[in-house]
């Protein structure tokens, strides 16, 4: 297995481009700018390959053929409605086809690279669009680019894809396609769906028939913060992962969790989110011989926290994390401060957060994260022979 990571990208991935929306492709664009200028991107062993297309073939193994033709057609048809299309969350746009099938090509191309051989790690941040169903663009997303490489990892042979999900929101996409399908394990940390879209996610969702304990959904309070975020992580993420032995992990690493994001009510910080990206690295090498496909996802904060967000991902993927310390480069915050004007340009990589946290304990008076974690296990860890009361498990 070669040793180098691939990060796909070319500028055309900006084209994904829904207007006046929360999804602006700026934030994209600002984090591969501060990535490049600090470096990350011409590390050694990084290759940046740019993406083809998804095809129809690719495309239908997750979304039905006459959903392809309205996203298609739209655009042309000022009249067109229906396949969850030309709503105010998922507008229609010119060129939507094209781009969104360019999405989900670059998160294929990573993980075809991955599973290959080709490279170790493999990164789309323009990806991560999970909430897209097979016959319905929702939640911002057209087509289902996590779902969609998935897919094409099953039809090369793998037999244990393990996703982790680590948006504010749910995951809800990529568990309704992999539902029955106990090749695929998916995992969602998220805001409680009692106060969020898509209002899916509760902790006895846990797969179909055939597939029970192959989902697995960690509802979080609203006001969670760095610590309790990554107690609720580790009490649960690695233990169904061991128990799964997943051959490959695919991560959607929306940045949306932040305390800054407008569209949710988390409280983590970049440091916060750096943390988890690194036990997401340490979860491949321990179990996937480091094979991991990581794609980005939700994030609204376009200029104070995407970008650094992304780009600490993008490090932890390519080699050695970036010091919480570093100074943001002044050429990206003259580039930021230009894209959006009147936007707050952070100076610093880090938000000056220690994400230090207590390992969760079935003891002792219950927090509400606590509660959360323990409605979790006991749902889904019997499951997959694991104690749902023993934090060895």
């Amino acid at each position: 297995m070669s040793e180098d990571t691939v990060v796909v990208w070319d500028e055309a991935l900006l084209a994904y481009d829904m207007g006046d929306h929360p999804l602006d492709p700026v934030r994209v664009e600002l984090t591969v700018a501060l990535a490049g200028e600090l470096g990350v991107l011409g590390r050694p062993g990084v290759r940046l390959v740019r993406p083809e297309p998804a095809d129809d073939a690719l495309l239908t193994r997750v979304h039905d053929p006459r959903y392809l033709d309205a996203v298609r057609v739209a655009p042309r048809d000022p009249l067109f409605a229906g396949f969850g299309l030309g709503t105010s969350d998922n507008p229609v746009f010119d060129g939507m086809h094209e781009s969104s099938a360019l999405v989900a090509g670059a998160t294929v191309a990573a993980a075809e690279a991955v599973w290959r051989g080709e490279a170790r790690r493999a990164v789309n941040v323009a990806g991560g669009l999970h909430h897209a169903m097979p016959a319905r663009a929702a939640g911002f997303c057209v087509y289902n680019d996590p779902a969609v490489a998935i897919a094409r990892l099953l039809d090369l042979g793998a037999q244990r894809i393990a996703y982790v999900d680590v948006d504010v929101h749910h995951g809800d996409g990529v568990q309704a396609v992999f539902w029955d399908d106990p090749r695929v394990l998916t995992v969602s940390l998220h805001e409680t769906p009692l106060a969020l879209f898509p209002g899916t996610g509760f902790p006895d969702e846990t797969g179909g028939p055939g597939a029970q304990g192959t989902a697995v959904n960690v509802p979080l309070p609203p006001g969670v913060d760095d610590a309790g975020w990554l107690r609720a992580f580790h009490a649960v993420v690695p233990s169904v992962l061991r128990a799964f032995r997943p051959q490959l992990l695919v991560t959607q690493c929306g940045a949306d969790g932040h305390r800054l994001d407008p569209l949710a009510d988390l409280h983590l910080s970049v440091d916060g989110q750096r943390a988890t990206y690194l036990a997401l690295r340490a979860l491949a090498d321990e179990l996937c011989e480091g094979r991991w496909v990581a794609t980005g996802g939700g994030g609204y904060a376009l200029v104070e926290v995407v970008p650094r967000a992304w780009t600490h991902l993008l490090a932890v993927a390519t080699g050695g994390p970036i010091d919480p310390a570093t100074l943001t480069p002044p050429g990206w915050r003259a580039l930021a401060a230009a894209r959006r004007p009147g936007r707050e340009v952070p100076l610093r990589m880090t938000d000056d957060a220690d994400p230090a946290f207590a390992p969760w304990q079935p003891t002792g008076e219950p927090s509400s994260v606590d509660r959360a974690i323990a409605a979790t296990r006991k749902a889904v860890f019997p499951l997959l022979g694991l104690d749902p009361h023993d934090p060895r498990d």
